[in-house]
């Protein structure tokens, strides 16, 4: 992926955060093995995840984020669980 596109994706996330979910409705959590862990609320969509983890990332000085896996959980109010490795 080129740099215009990261910015173009970045920026769409960003817009998408300022118009939707709020980040505090995110459950947000660093694993032992470096990866971001974001539990989503119901009704998120997927970059408005991306760009919670990478705002996470983003305190670690790393610039991108990669999504490793989603899985569903049984929790009713984090119903998605998504994995990011940050870079």
């Amino acid at each position: 992926m080129n740099t215009p596109q990261r910015l173009l994706i970045v920026g769409a996330g960003f817009l998408a955060i300022a118009c939707s979910t709020p980040q505090s409705d995110f459950g947000v959590y660093q694993q032992s093995d470096g990866t971001i862990g974001v539990h989503a609320p119901k009704g998120a969509k997927e970059i408005e995840v991306q760009a919670v983890a990478l705002a996470e990332c983003k305190k670690q000085g790393k610039r991108t984020v990669t999504i490793l896996e989603s899985r569903k959980t049984a929790n009713d109010r984090f119903p998605l669980t998504y994995i990011y490795l940050c870079r």
